[in-house]
């Protein structure tokens, strides 16, 4: 361990851990079709707020309900990043895709207030170490010079299911007349994710025994404390927070606000936002490594605080689903920089510790998003007023990116080194 220069230890990476050579490997390509598979059941849920006021739900209870499952996610981040390494994330990966489809199941016999409740946290548990163990893998297959667009093709198998679960979940839904019997339909997803895992784990297996053995096994808590106190790590994940909350907000309400704005269609605004995303990281994802990528985030956080203030005077399904497609751009480009960041900054040890707390802070916006929402509109607030909320916590998050980007700069300078922070140019830690 060598100090770094904002005074805090890190791990430097020797010479007895090589980086991946090359991006789409066969494990980088597994594991990414096994997010897709894993993320269907998620993306089913965009509804999950008007399926709970059809079955009964008291008002008051919705968005408490919706965010139990996230909060299960959030309170269990922290024991699933303590437990999780290369070693043993394939056999828990295994095991979360069986509670996923049970979870899916149970909803169409679920109904009341403390079966629901129960419901979702047993879903969300299954979901933070399916989301975990596939980070924690697969950052072993990522090289750091093309970091990038590693996670943004990882995003893309993770977005797909956003495009077209909602689309298909609006076609059958006048045919099964019950949100519960898709969930259920759903979880066949885990089938193929399954069989591709049994069928592969073997050569995953293989591919990680060249690793460091400090990375197959867990950090002690005083490297896990010496690691997460660093500013610039510490500055991610509030900013990660933010933003998911604003995103959060927009899934689970978007059908919401569309019957107050009386314009346009949640079933379409999803597809297009998502498409665009998609479009975004497949088509410009061989540029994420080479701008600058502080700078990169601050321009596009700086579009999506616009499009919240302006979304609510949309006055035509057409300049509805123009914005539609600028929140996808502005997300499409955000997103995985800020994940690339995250890994660039990180030792190779810790960068599926410091992966999953950024997926900890995404956790904590699922659950305050659909938690202050609900609250909001059942004390009469209307949906609109959300948006003004996500708009200032993106101006938010711009300045704490500003302030990320200064002390970047400055330990850049004092070590006199390339910034891995800000990208463009692959840096050592």
């Amino acid at each position: 361990m060598t100090p770094s220069a904002a005074g805090v230890p890190v791990i430097e990476r020797d010479g007895s851990m090589s980086e991946p050579k090359r991006l789409l490997s066969f494990e980088f390509v597994l594991l990414s079709a096994v997010s897709f598979f894993g993320f269907c059941n998620i993306a089913v849920f965009y509804s999950f707020f008007s399926y709970l006021e059809k079955i009964g739900v008291p008002a008051e209870w919705r968005g408490f309900l919706l965010g139990l499952e996230p909060m299960a996610a959030f309170a269990l981040r922290p024991v699933a990043i303590a437990f999780l390494h290369a070693g043993n994330a394939l056999r828990a990966l295994v095991f979360s895709l069986v509670m996923i489809a049970i979870a899916l199941c149970s909803y169409a016999f679920t109904k009341s207030l403390p079966g629901l409740a129960v419901l979702r946290l047993f879903h969300g548990t299954a979901f933070v170490f399916l989301v975990s163990s596939i980070l924690t893998l697969i950052v072993h297959f990522i090289p750091k010079e093309r970091s990038g667009q590693g996670f943004g093709i990882l995003s893309v198998a993770t977005l797909l299911p956003y495009a077209v679960m909602p689309f298909v979940t609006e076609a059958l839904l006048p045919r099964t007349g019950n949100e519960a019997l898709i969930y259920a339909w759903i979880s066949l997803f885990a089938l193929p994710a399954l069989i591709l895992l049994l069928s592969c784990g073997k050569r995953i297996r293989a591919a990680l025994d060249g690793v460091d053995s400090d990375v197959m096994r867990r950090p002690v808590a005083s490297e896990f404390l010496l690691n997460v106190r660093r500013a610039v790590v510490l500055l991610l994940i509030a900013v990660n927070l933010l933003i998911y909350f604003c995103h959060s907000t927009v899934f689970f309400f978007m059908k919401s606000l569309v019957v107050q704005m009386d314009t346009g269609s949640a079933g379409v605004f999803f597809p297009i936002c998502t498409m665009t995303m998609i479009v975004v990281r497949v088509c410009g994802g061989m540029y994420f490594d080479k701008v600058n990528q502080l700078r990169s985030i601050e321009i596009f956080m700086a579009l999506l605080a616009g499009f919240f203030l302006v979304f609510t005077h949309a006055a035509s399904a057409e300049a509805f689903y123009v914005l539609a497609g600028s929140y996808g751009l502005c997300l499409g480009v955000v997103l995985p920089l800020l994940n690339s960041t995250m890994f660039r900054i990180s030792p190779p040890r810790f960068r599926g510790v410091n992966t999953n707390l950024a997926l900890f802070s995404m956790d904590a916006g699922f659950f305050l998003g659909p938690f202050a929402g609900g609250a909001l509109l059942a004390a009469g607030c209307p949906p609109t007023r959300l948006l003004d909320v996500c708009a200032g916590f993106v101006c938010l998050a711009l300045v704490l990116v500003v302030v990320l980007e200064r002390i970047s700069r400055r330990e850049t300078n004092n070590a006199g080194c390339a910034d891995p922070v800000a990208g463009g140019a692959p840096g050592e830690e």
